[in-house]
């Protein structure tokens, strides 16, 4: 982003997120150009940053969304997302998410155990309807990332294993009520290696083949996300290895190749900006106070992740200091040890590759009012969240509050 930050800061205040939307563009158009001769929906994971504006901007594109709530479903549609390009996936849906995506007639629902198949059934039987469906398969390989947000291995709550899933994929073939569409995987988070993507895709690709075998023809084949982006110094995954990959894997196979990126598409594409409350020294520690805090990214508490951390335009030596918020907490902080030059009050921070799992995780946590989030396309700006007042925090419990 080429901006005058305090300009912006001062037009919108802080804490603040700012999400470029022609990065997010450029994102979209070279994952779907790796893709290219083979019929291909690329969803965007709403998870990552569930703004009605971002999704909107990608569905203008052609992207579809994948969702793991209704509510995330609900927005797509709100948003303009085509709704035979809306995936519900999820380990734990409840019978009125269910039957509310099969009203709305999405794409498909992602089933992730035999109890879950077994109830969408119930409920589409009730309504007289028929529910497309994909399976999602465990494919039990190590997708060698931070074990929060590893997928794909046995001890992880998601998928079945291939031998259920091949008799969940019998018994639905035979129901009335459920079709056997797709199938899908997903490994894990901020994958840095393509090997695991391989793997896993081999395996599910096999499987496709021994179930076209036996009459059951699936028509979707979805690689879940999961690429990984540049936080420090990373090194990623090609775009076009990637699909070379999965084309590799999948050859002879007559399907729609699908991919759900989340943090790949916005990660980079968002700043998180904060100012500098005061400085204060606890013997030999340093910290900077910001106003900025745990409940507006949570990242770097929950996972201890790394996001650089940038001052805007102050000057003299860096020494190491803990970027500390004002929440009554000892995990509050949004870096340790950064090197930063002197700040003084008022001075302004960058909090870089904020734009996924950002605001989408935030929380009122202290009554602390949720931040604004404003987009930057061809160099111009636009408030596409305002910033939360306390009443808005309060309005759904006033009417209940007794004195």
């Amino acid at each position: 982003m080429n901006l005058n930050y305090k300009t912006l800061v001062q037009k919108y205040g802080t804490p603040l997120y700012v999400y470029d939307f022609d990065y997010i563009k450029n994102r979209y158009e070279v994952l779907k150009e790796a893709f290219s001769g083979r019929k291909s929906l690329i969803s965007y994971a709403v998870k990552a940053n569930s703004n009605l504006s971002v999704i909107a901007h990608l569905a203008k594109l052609g992207a579809g969304a994948d969702c793991v709530s209704i509510g995330e479903v609900k927005r797509a549609l709100a948003a303009g997302v085509d709704k035979y390009k809306i995936i519900f996936s999820g380990v734990g849906k409840r019978d009125d998410e269910i039957k509310a995506a099969l009203e709305y007639d999405i794409l498909l629902l992602n089933l992730e155990s035999e109890a879950e198949m077994k109830r969408v059934e119930m409920i589409a039987k009730e309504m007289g309807k028929e529910a497309r469906i994909s399976i999602r398969v465990n494919p039990n390989i190590d997708p060698q990332t931070h074990p929060y947000i590893s997928t794909g291995l046995h001890e992880n709550k998601f998928g079945v294993e291939i031998d259920m899933a091949k008799r969940m994929y019998i018994y639905a073939k035979k129901s009335s009520f459920l079709n056997p569409v797709g199938i899908h995987f997903h490994i894990g988070s901020q994958l840095t290696n393509l090997d695991p993507i391989r793997e896993s895709c081999n395996i599910v690709a096999d499987l496709v083949r021994s179930l076209n075998a036996i009459g059951i023809e699936i028509k979707f084949f979805d690689v879940g996300g999961g690429i990984g982006v540049v936080y420090d110094d990373e090194k990623t995954i090609s775009p076009t290895e990637y699909a070379q990959a999965i084309f590799e894997a999948t050859k002879g196979l007559d399907v729609t190749l699908l991919c759900e990126p989340g943090r790949y598409m916005v990660a980079n594409a968002g700043a998180f900006f904060t100012k500098v409350l005061y400085e204060k020294q606890n013997g030999h520690k340093r910290f900077v106070v910001i106003d900025g805090a745990m409940n507006d990214l949570i990242r770097p508490s929950l996972y201890n992740a790394f996001h650089k951390i940038e001052a805007v335009g102050a000057e003299g030596e860096k020494t190491n200091a803990d970027v500390v918020g004002p929440v009554c907490e000892s995990g509050d902080f949004l870096g340790k040890n950064i090197p930063l030059p002197p700040l003084k009050h008022d001075d302004l921070l960058i909090v870089h590759s904020a734009g996924a799992y950002g605001f989408t995780m935030a929380s009122n946590y202290n009554t602390r009012n949720k931040c604004a989030e404003v987009a930057i396309e061809g160099g111009q700006d636009r408030l596409i969240r305002k910033r939360e007042s306390f009443e808005d925090q309060i309005r759904l419990e006033l009417e209940y509050l007794e004195k």
